[in-house]
């Protein structure tokens, strides 16, 4: 690295974190949060295109168009569509993205008709105790039992239908942003707006210092994160290295934290790659970033979405730490500042593998390992002999 990164600009990241969580994008609903990340990338000077649907994919020029890396954060976020008119003129609806309508009850929302947005509180079926008493308890958790009230005249289908409402229109749940001066951050949708909010500040400091890349590093921003195809079809580069940027569960059994950035070892899609999460790992280390190693059971990433589209790629997983994710969620400038630090050198850093600019190697010679193969292959339990428990044939002499 020719001049040393500058620390991430941590006003700039608050600001268009803030920016971000005013602009609603459930998955699907995505199209003003894709001009403002535009708008951004323009200001850095970061050259971009977009995928016919919104994917921005831009790219960071290095010395090196090949072996490159692409580097992906998420637009889209979870909230509702209208499933159902009812004749009571409330809304039923169905999730976007995968979360409990336990965090959707008492939620004020924006309903977005075909030309009007409509204000609305989420509501259980049975939400008055003056009415139902104890009942108001027992309901079930599910999104059968939850509502929409629209705050317009709408106390049958038909009036409803006056409103210009009608099933498939999308429903975005409010923000509710808290930023306090103990650094902590609350807010629904952090996931993954911080996210979006650190690569962007990283980018910015990249682009500041004057230093230039070892390698071409794409940005992506996907828009279908939440339903699972996110990046499957974002990369039309020979990209070798892949690595998603998303949010890290801190909750009992994770070991997670929102005061420093989590290199993910393996997601419900399986363990991501050896040597790019290492690579991740030293660079951390080395730079004195604070970095827990964390395994997520349910969960998926742009990342294992882009093998599952089989790209033959490394992949790994980075993670700002956030508690009650897809709920209230929270996290701290701490693990903020960690991941855009950590995405910056990263940037900057060597490949992994130089010879990964060749997809089809002829030779043994530059494949990888993780362990010397004398040390891998010795044990304390010695594996017996083929002759000692299958013996000779019979038709072999002895």
């Amino acid at each position: 690295m020719a001049k040393p990164l500058p620390d991430p600009d941590l006003h700039y990241l608050q600001k268009v974190l803030l920016e971000m969580l005013a602009i609603p994008s459930p998955t699907g609903f995505t199209d003003t949060i894709v001009r403002y990340v535009a708008e951004r990338l323009e200001e850095l000077g970061i050259p971009f295109e977009l995928t016919r649907r919104g994917t921005i994919r831009a790219t960071l020029k290095g010395r090196r168009s090949s072996p490159d890396r692409a580097v992906s954060a998420h637009l889209d976020t979870i909230g509702a569509i209208v499933r159902e008119l009812k004749s009571d003129g409330r809304l039923a609806l169905a999730p976007v993205g995968c979360w409990s309508s336990r965090f959707a009850e008492g939620s004020r929302v924006s309903v977005f008709t075909d030309d009007a947005v409509l204000r609305g509180s989420v509501l259980p079926l049975l939400a008055s105790g003056h009415a139902f008493n104890t009942e108001v308890d027992s309901m079930p958790i599910s999104w059968d039992h939850v509502e929409v009230r629209l705050d317009a005249r709408s106390a049958s289908r038909a009036e409803c239908e006056a409103q210009g409402v009608r099933v498939g229109d999308f429903v975005a749940f409010d923000p509710l942003p808290e930023f306090t001066d103990s650094g902590h951050i609350s807010a629904r949708h952090l996931d993954d707006k911080a996210g979006v909010a650190a690569l962007l500040t990283a980018l910015k400091a990249v682009v500041e210092s004057g230093c230039e890349p070892l390698i071409d590093c794409h940005p992506l921003f996907t828009i279908t994160e939440e339903i699972g195809s996110g990046s499957a079809a974002a990369l039309p580069w020979d990209v070798s290295e892949f690595v998603g940027i998303d949010i890290a569960p801190v909750a009992i059994g994770q070991q997670s934290s929102e005061h420093a950035v989590t290199v993910a070892l393996q997601d419900s899609g399986g363990p991501y790659d050896y040597h790019l999460s290492r690579h991740l790992l030293r660079l951390a280390d080395g730079h004195d970033i604070p970095v827990r190693r964390d395994l997520f059971r349910y969960y998926h990433s742009d990342a294992q979405s882009a093998i599952a589209a089989g790209h033959d790629i490394r992949t790994a997983l980075l993670a700002f730490g956030c508690d009650a994710t897809h709920g209230y969620e929270r996290t701290h400038l701490d693990s903020l500042q960690a991941l855009s630090r950590l995405l910056g050198v990263y940037i900057l850093s060597p490949p992994v593998f130089a010879s990964d600019a060749q997809p089809a190697q002829e030779s043994l010679e530059p494949f990888s390992h993780q362990l010397e193969h004398t040390a891998q292959m010795a044990s304390d339990t010695r594996v017996p002999s083929v002759d000692s428990l299958v013996g000779p044939r019979e038709d072999e002499p002895e």
